[in-house]
């Protein structure tokens, strides 16, 4: 049984998580909003929105640390970091994007694997303002949360117990992180060797 107490203890865990692992994407995020949500769930169907709002929350916050230090590197911070191979080409192609659907610009780079501070860098770089930035981040920041919430109410509907649930919502969600990290390396390695094959001259 989950009671209050435990129940704000994990929600006080996750925001730690999110909003440290947003920074520093060393921690597995996602998966910290989907065990959450299981609990949430046992404990009582109003504290999933709970969840959702404070995992949005901590990655708002994480994202926004984030932002802060890529506007003030700017280029020079991904060229000494090696994080874009082609900051100028990559950036005009997120300012495009983001003119255009900033939220799911937004929300992609969240959902691809080790999409989201390259894609703060460039909008940094192309100099996207705070207002899009903090208008657009909220609902793609919720939108994320929502999406692995979802995810671990899944794994609830299971599983009886709300330990097992919170296994299996790690597991997909780790396993489907592997699965897109590697879709995206293909997808990029293709690219990068059609960049090539049009270099070469007969």
């Amino acid at each position: 049984m989950i009671t209050f107490g435990g129940l704000v203890t994990a929600v006080a865990i996750m925001f730690g998580i999110v909003a440290v692992g947003s920074t520093v994407p060393v921690l597995p995020t996602g998966a910290a909003v989907s065990a959450t949500a299981v609990l949430g769930a046992h404990y009582s169907p109003l504290a999933v929105p709970v969840v959702i709002a404070v995992g949005g929350l901590g990655a708002y916050v994480g994202d926004a640390i984030t932002f802060t230090i890529c506007r003030a590197g700017g280029e020079a911070l991904t060229r000494r970091l090696k994080l874009l191979r082609q900051p100028w080409k990559l950036a005009e192609t997120v300012r495009e994007r983001l003119h255009r659907r900033p939220v799911t610009a937004l929300l992609v780079s969240r959902l691809v694997p080790g999409g989201r501070i390259p894609v703060l860098l460039a909008a940094a770089i192309v100099g996207l303002s705070w207002r899009t930035f903090i208008v657009s981040n909220i609902a793609a920041c919720l939108l994320w949360s929502a999406t692995y919430s979802a995810i671990g109410l899944l794994s609830r509907n299971v599983f009886p117990q709300p330990w097992q649930g919170v296994v299996c919502a790690i597991i997909v969600v780790l396993a489907a992180g592997q699965i897109a990290g590697w879709v995206e390396k293909r997808r990029q390695r293709s690219v990068q060797e059609n960049d090539t094959n049009a270099g070469v001259t007969p």
